[in-house]
C-alpha cells in the first residue's frame, strides 16, 4: 500500500489539539502552507543522514541543542546568534578532545509545539487549557490566549524561515570561522568561575591553530575553516503542519518533511500503531526516538523495524531520557537488545527531561548535577554493553538565564526568579551548557579531576576514560576487570616489542566498561606515545577471550 502524508489522519493521535473553534479555518491555513516554499531541502536531509551514519559507525559525534520551546515573544536575531555560538563552542571542545567531527543539530526553526502532561492547568482556582506551544495557543493565562488559533501556524512558518535564513548566513558567511569560535572560548575561560578547567584545553587549541597558521592553513587558504554544516530539528508533534510541509523530492521521488532536517518522536507519542509513527515512517528524514521509562525492548525493536525496515545507517537516532535515577535500570536492556539485533542506530543522551522538578516557589527547574550524572551514567552503561555513546541532546540557550540550578555560577532556587524566561521547561544557560559536555570532551573525569592535556588523554570514542590509562612508553598494559576472583584479564603487548616484567603497568579496574560483569569496550583505543593501539576486546569474563592489539 502506497503511503501518503495524510494517512496519519485515519489513526489515533495523541497530543494533537482537537479543540480548534473553526475546523474550516484550520484546513484553509494548512492548504496555504502546502503552497509555500520548503524550509529545508531533501538533499540537506540526505547529507545529515550520511553524517549520522558516521556517528553510528563511531566515526563522529552528535551534538543537538536548543530551546525547549521557541517563542514568538523572544524571537530576536541576538538570541539565535547566541544559541548558535554556544553550540559551536561546545562542538570545538568535543572535536578537539575526541579527535572526531561533530554533527551539529539545533532544536530550532520549528520547535514550537509541546506535549503536556496535563490538558488543563489551574491557578488560583481558575482552570484553563494548558499552554501547548506558540504555534497552537498563547502562554498568557487567559481564556482568550489559550484558544487554539490556526493563524499561529503561519507565524511559526515565517519565524522558522527567518531563523533558517540567519543560521545559513552565520554558518556559511564567516561568523563560524574557527578563529572566532576560539576567541569565544578564550572569553569563556576568562569570565567563567570554573573556566580554569578549560584553560589547558584552550592553550592546546591555540598552539594547534598557531602551528596550522605557520604552515599556511588558515580560513583564507582553506575556506572550510570558516564554514560549518548546521542542521535543524524539532519534535514532529503537530502533524497537520508537518503534513503541509511534506513534499516529493524531484530527484529521488521520495517524500521528505521540509520543515526540518531531522524529526523526532516524543516519549508520549511513540505508539507503533498510532499517527506519529505512521507519519515518520513515510518520510525519509532522519528520525529520532525518545527512549524513556516504561519502554520495553520489544516495543523499541518494533518501532525501529517500522521506521527503518531496511536498516539504513543514519536513519534512526535513539535519544535516551531516563533521568539520573533511572538510567542504570532502564537503559541496559535496550542497549543489549539493539546490540544483539544488530540494528544500526545512533545512541544519544537527553539528560534534561527526566530530571525536572518543581521548587517550593513554584518554578520548574533542573539541577545541573543530575544532568551531569545522567550523562556520566549514559556513557558508562553503553560502554559496558559494547555500544557507542555517540551524542548528547541539551535544552539550552545562549542567553544568561537562571532556569537550572547549580553549575559554575552556583545558581540557587532563590536565583531562579532573576532571569527565568523559558516558555515551557528550564534550559541550561550558555556557561552551564558548555560545562555540561565535559564528560564527552574529556575535560574532567568522573571524579572531577582535570583532564585537558590532549597528549596524556586516552580516547575510546567520547567515553570517559581515566587518565591513569596513559601508558607513557611502549610498554605492556594489563586490563583488570574487577573480579573478586582476582582474574586480571589478558596482557596487551606492543607489536614488535619484547616485554619485560618491569615494563608492566596495570590499568586500574573499573574504567573500561566500568568493570561491570567484567565486560570491556569493543575496540577500545589506548594511546601509546603518539599512536593508538586498538584492543579488539570481545569478552573479558574469566577464561574467555583475549585482547588482540593492532596498530591503528
Amino acid at each position: 500500500m502506497t503511503w501518503t502524508p495524510s494517512d496519519w489522519r485515519k489513526l489515533p493521535a495523541k497530543h494533537i489539539p482537537s479543540d480548534y473553534p473553526d475546523a474550516a479555518a484550520l484546513a484553509a491555513v494548512e492548504t496555504r502552507l502546502k503552497g509555500y516554499p520548503p524550509l529545508v531541502f531533501a538533499g540537506e536531509a540526505r547529507r545529515l543522514k550520511k553524517r549520522l551514519a558516521e556517528v553510528a559507525a563511531g566515526e563522529a559525534f552528535l551534538l543537538q541543542g536548543g530551546d525547549c520551546a521557541e517563542s514568538f515573544k523572544e524571537f530576536h536575531p541576538d538570541n539565535i546568534r547566541d544559541t548558535f555560538r554556544v553550540i559551536l563552542q561546545m562542538a570545538v571542545v568535543l572535536t578537539f578532545a575526541a579527535a572526531k567531527p561533530v554533527v551539529k543539530v539545533g532544536r530550532i526553526a520549528g520547535q514550537f509545539a509541546k506535549p503536556r502532561s496535563e490538558p488543563i492547568e489551574t491557578i488560583d482556582g481558575v482552570t484553563l487549557p494548558s499552554y501547548r506551544g506558540d504555534n497552537i495557543n498563547g502562554m498568557d493565562f487567559t481564556s482568550e490566549s489559550r484558544v487554539p488559533d490556526p493563524e499561529r501556524l503561519m507565524q511559526a512558518y515565517s519565524q522558522s524561515a527567518a531563523t533558517l535564513n540567519l543560521l545559513r548566513a552565520f554558518s556559511q558567511g564567516g561568523y563560524a570561522d574557527l578563529s572566532n569560535v576560539h576567541r569565544w572560548m578564550l572569553g569563556f575561560v576568562d569570565r567563567s568561575p570554573q573556566g580554569e578547567r578549560y584553560e589547558a584545553l584552550a592553550d592546546q587549541i591555540t598552539k594547534s591553530m598557531d602551528f596550522m597558521a605557520a604552515c599556511g592553513v588558515t580560513s583564507t587558504s582553506v575556506p572550510q575553516m570558516a564554514q560549518v554544516e548546521f542542521y535543524t530539528s524539532h519534535e514532529a508533534l503537530l502533524l497537520g503542519y508537518e503534513e503541509a510541509m511534506t513534499r516529493i523530492d524531484s530527484t529521488s521521488g521520495d517524500w521528505y518533511d521540509t520543515s526540518a532536517h531531522m524529526l523526532w518522536i516524543g516519549h508520549r507519542t511513540r505508539q507503533v500503531d498510532h499517527a506519529h509513527v505512521n507519519f515518520c515512517a513515510g518520510v525519509k528524514n532522519p528520525i529520532g526516538i525518545k527512549c524513556g521509562p516504561g519502554m520495553e525492548t520489544d516495543e523499541l525493536l518494533r518501532l525501529i523495524d517500522t521506521l527503518n525496515p531496511t536498516d539504513e545507517a543514519g536513519r534512526i537516532t535513539l535519544i535516551s531520557r531516563f533521568g539520573s535515577e533511572g538510567v542504570e535500570k532502564g537503559l541496559p536492556p535496550l542497549a543489549r537488545a539493539i546490540k544483539k539485533s544488530g540494528r544500526t542506530v545512533v545512541w544519544s543522551c537527553d539528560p534534561m527531561h527526566g530530571n525536572t522538578l518543581k521548587t517550593e516557589s513554584g518554578f520548574k527547574t533542573r539541577p545541573v548535577d543530575r544532568i551531569l550524572s545522567e550523562v556520566r551514567q549514559f556513557i558508562d552503561v553503553l560502554s559496558t554493553e559494547g555500544c557507542y555513546p555517540g551524542g548528547v541532546h541539551f535544552e539550552m540557550t545562549g542567553q544568561n538565564v537562571t532556569e537550572c540550578i547549580g553549575g559554575a555560577q552556583a545558581i540557587s532556587e532563590g536565583d531562579l526568579s532573576s532571569r527565568y524566561h523559558t516558555h515551557c521547561d528550564p534550559r541550561l544557560n550558555g556557561e552551564q551548557a558548555l560545562r555540561s559536555n565535559r564528560y564527552f570532551a574529556h575535560v574532567d573525569d568522573a571524579d572531577g579531576h582535570h583532564r585537558c592535556d590532549r597528549a596524556r588523554t586516552v580516547c575510546a570514542g567520547p567515553a570517559a576514560i581515566h587518565p591513569e590509562f596513559v601508558v607513557a612508553d611502549w610498554r605492556i598494559a594489563r586490563l583488570r576487570h574487577g573480579h573478586a576472583s582476582g582474574h586480571t584479564g589478558s596482557d596487551v603487548r606492543t607489536p614488535g616489542r619484547r616485554s619485560q616484567g618491569r615494563d608492566r603497568q596495570d590499568i586500574p579496574a573499573g574504567f573500561v566498561g566500568s568493570g561491570r560483569a567484567g565486560r570491556a569496550v569493543d575496540g577500545a583505543d589506548i594511546f601509546w606515545r603518539g599512536a593508538f593501539v586498538s584492543l579488539d576486546v570481545r569478552d573479558h569474563r574469566p577464561g574467555l577471550g583475549s585482547g588482540r592489539p593492532t596498530r591503528a
